[in-house]
């Protein structure tokens, strides 16, 4: 694989945000530098287990850095800055300080800069303390989830990191693509607070702009179910999106009697009677292992998983098959390999993380890359490129509405037999006109889309995809893999219509294996993976992230498409992709495999305390109540944040304690910590509070409700929301991408298609004349309107 073997990165990012994304880079072929000062990035001496590494680099840290290299270094250094004369990208995890002041951009103006930071660079909260918790408070992903009277939860693993940082990698390496055709370079803000929006706040803000935006009243945190359901032997998860999976899971569970209680069919509707619904479950999964269960759901297609940790999870039959979990080179652990092949092949295999400047003497500068040619107005990344999109639900059109966004002409694929399945996420508002355009998951996720339908169970819609496909660059498709070959649009087919196009497939589970044909969603990674493992109250069972496994594997998929971008410029030929959706949240639940198999530790939930930050939590504030909930979030992750947390509650003498001066003590003595702090914020008022905490210099934070999301500071200082207005919904904001190109001033330029809104427009492009098209209507192989309504 050539991948990006001409691609040069200088990385002066810590954690996993910023490595994850480089790592990304560099397991396709990139040259990374990870540029290191004092004792380098804290990540060396990093564990969940709180124990002492002896002096060596950590797990985590081993498998985020492996294939790169490592000098000492600071960004003004003359050194670094002859390294970025040559390079393509420079990443950092920096608010805005003195690395603006260099005028880095100007300097080098070939140069990517991207820098990921909590909130982005702008805005009331840029430079407030903060971590993954706050930012998750902020970003709307806490409020959603959680028992209804219950203190809601946080998504556990860090998720927040992993996700931010694929989609870090795709902003980068699609400026870093455009730029090495000449057109420039690029400098981008990135916020990790966008991300979770995006990926797990349900879209609450859209979908209360649909529902009228009447007042924000009490809360709108729930479980799904059925979810994780306790087994005889253990925890088994299931999904039932649509009304078919629910219907066959009743039948699954002996009540098939149920199919005649349509409250039951909604989520709303289980929610109002959960223990009533929660026992009829119980009596089922109890009754049974989780591989009678796992069994008997994969007969009748319900998308099923046992719920694995770190250790379990090695065990998993389709993994084992897939050969997914690799030795660390220069270690004695296992890691999953990276989530996609192109053509049938991984990228190379990685060598060993680099000990703490290991390459400082050896490391000289690259050649230095030539400066572009002015430009009056600089194209998108993908402008240019055509994308036959057959994807549906969530995972796929996120990844084809990148595409679209960065610039691509995406025409979104569906049909009236069978419409994309999160259309029907508009069935809250059945009683409306039209009220499948009315899905705030599908308005989100497709806009940038033109949008036509085709019926490809009949030859006459295969002769019109086949005849896209031969004006496309891209076909992308997440259907089980039996689908598309079913339809003869298999990787012959399409090669046969169009030599040079590039096939990203995302099946759930990859094309081979036990499990190659199961039906797989969000929720069934998060089950499977361990993420779902590390989410949820310590006296609680697991409970799911509800989404983020969705947009992470819409991006892996884009990343890998726009390595397959740089093979075919070199193979001058179209390439196969394939980027298996649990493979990429297997990537994302690292941590806990990396733990357990280097240290034996089987990292637990935490409810909303942490491996990395205490005291951290949600306490209610005063005026708290189930129907106006004030609760305020804290996180101290350093000493200096706790001595500045001991300052600011008048340092009584219960926080004087010598066992509360590191984070491991504090951890060990949380529930004291919480008796004394509870009582305390109870009677403050929260906002004064929190202001006051983060002038203090201690992350805190509001728990932002996802239905007022446009209406938050941060966001809308940012411009993070833009109003689109769609033909059925009106005039509503939608969110946009979670980071900022320098150049690039919007990127949301239409709304989401209806139903079949381009038929035409995509016909006659194709050549069709008037009366082929109405015959085509005629024979409903296109369309406007669902059948079976």
């Amino acid at each position: 694989m050539h991948g990006l073997s001409e691609l040069r990165v200088v990385d002066f990012s810590s954690g996993i945000a910023g490595p994850y994304a480089t790592k990304l880079l560099v397991d396709a072929g990139a040259e990374v530098v990870k540029v290191e000062a004092g004792d380098g990035d804290p990540l060396r001496r990093w564990s969940a287990t709180g124990g002492d590494l002896a002096g060596a680099d950590s797990a985590l840290f081993q498998f985020l850095n492996a294939s790169k290299k490592s000098i000492r270094g600071k960004l003004d250094d003359p050194r670094v800055q002859a390294l970025l004369a040559g390079a393509d990208l420079l990443v950092d995890d920096e608010s805005v300080g003195e690395s603006d002041a260099l005028d880095l951009c100007h300097r080098f103006p070939h140069l990517v800069w991207l820098s990921i930071t909590p909130f982005g660079h702008g805005g009331p909260l840029s430079e407030v303390p903060a971590t993954e918790f706050t930012v998750q408070a902020e970003a709307g992903a806490i409020a959603v989830r959680g028992l209804a009277g219950r203190e809601p939860f946080q998504a556990g693993g860090r998720t927040t990191e992993w996700i931010g940082g694929t989609y870090a990698a795709v902003a980068a390496l699609a400026a870093v693509l455009r730029a090495r055709r000449g057109g420039g370079g690029e400098r981008i803000d990135f916020s990790l607070a966008e991300v979770m929006n995006i990926a797990a706040s349900n879209f609450g803000d859209l979908f209360w702009s649909l529902n009228g935006r009447p007042p924000v009243v009490g809360s709108m945190q729930s479980v799904e179910s059925p979810s994780v359901e306790p087994t005889a032997d253990g925890y088994v998860g299931f999904c039932t999106n649509s009304a078919q999976q629910f219907s066959d899971f009743l039948l699954l569970i002996g009540r098939p009697d149920l199919r005649e209680d349509k409250d039951l069919f909604q989520p709303a509707g289980r929610m109002a009677r959960f223990e009533e619904w929660t026992q009829i479950v119980h009596a089922y999964t109890r009754a049974h292992t989780t591989a009678e269960i796992v069994e008997q759901a994969s007969l009748l297609r319900i998308p099923v998983s046992p719920v694995n940790d770190g250790d379990r999870v090695r065990e998993h039959e389709q993994l084992k098959a897939r050969g997914v979990f690799l030795d660390q080179p220069g270690a004695s652990f296992l890691r999953p390999r990276p989530p996609y092949r192109i053509d049938g092949e991984l990228p190379m295999p990685p060598v060993a993380a680099p000990r703490l400047f290991q390459h400082d003497t050896s490391q000289g500068p690259w050649e230095a890359r030539e400066a572009p040619a002015p430009q009056a107005e600089r194209a998108l990344p993908l402008a240019g490129l055509r994308v036959f999109d057959a994807t549906a639900w969530w995972a796929g059109p996120a990844a084809s509405h990148m595409l679209a966004s960065l610039g691509a002409d995406v025409v979104h694929v569906e049909s009236i037999q069978r419409p994309d399945g999160m259309r029907m996420a508009g069935g809250a508002f059945y009683d409306r006109e039209r009220w499948w355009e009315q899905s705030a998951f599908f308005l989100a996720s497709n806009t940038n889309k033109r949008g036509i339908t085709l019926d490809l169970t009949r030859s006459e819609g295969v002769e019109v995809a086949k005849k896209l496909i031969a004006r496309s660059d891209i076909v992308i498709e997440n259907f089980t893999p039996r689908v598309m070959d079913g339809f003869g649009l298999g990787w012959e087919e399409i090669q046969a219509q169009n030599p040079n196009a590039i096939f990203v497939r995302m099946p759930a589970f990859g094309l081979d294996g036990p499990w190659r044909d199961h039906t797989g969603f969000a929720q069934t990674m998060e089950q499977m993976t361990g993420l779902a493992w590390l989410t949820g109250h310590r006296d609680d069972q697991p409970r799911i992230q509800r989404g983020p496994c969705d947009p992470l594997a819409g991006m892996h998929a884009v990343f890998a498409l726009l390595v397959a971008l740089e093979e075919r410029r070199v193979k001058r030929r179209g390439v196969f992709v394939e980027c298996a959706m649990v493979e990429g949240a297997l990537n994302a639940a690292a941590e806990q495999l990396v733990e357990f198999t280097a240290y034996g530790n089987r990292m637990q939930r935490q409810g909303n305390r942490s491996y990395e930050a205490a005291p951290q939590g949600l306490y209610p504030c005063r005026g708290h109540t189930l129907d106006t909930p004030r609760w305020l979030a804290l996180s101290v992750a350093t000493d200096a944040q706790w001595d500045a947390l001991r300052v600011f509650l008048g340092d009584p003498e219960w926080a004087r304690d010598e066992a509360l001066t590191s984070l491991g003590g504090r951890r060990a003595n949380h529930d004291r910590i919480d008796v004394a702090l509870g009582p305390f914020f109870a009677e403050r008022e929260r906002d004064e509070t929190i202001q006051a905490l983060l002038r203090a210099g201690v992350p805190a934070a509001h728990l932002t409700d996802a239905r007022a999301s446009s209406e938050q500071l941060q966001f809308c200082a940012r411009g993070f929301h833009e109003v689109l207005d769609h033909p059925v919904a009106g005039a509503i904001p939608h969110p946009g991408l979670p980071f900022r190109y320098a150049s690039v001033a919007s990127w949301l330029r239409c709304p989401a298609p209806t139903l079949g809104q381009h038929n035409r427009e995509v016909l006659e492009e194709l050549g069709y004349a008037r009366e082929e098209i109405q015959a085509l209507e005629a024979a409903k192989i296109i369309g406007t309107r669902p059948e079976g309504l």
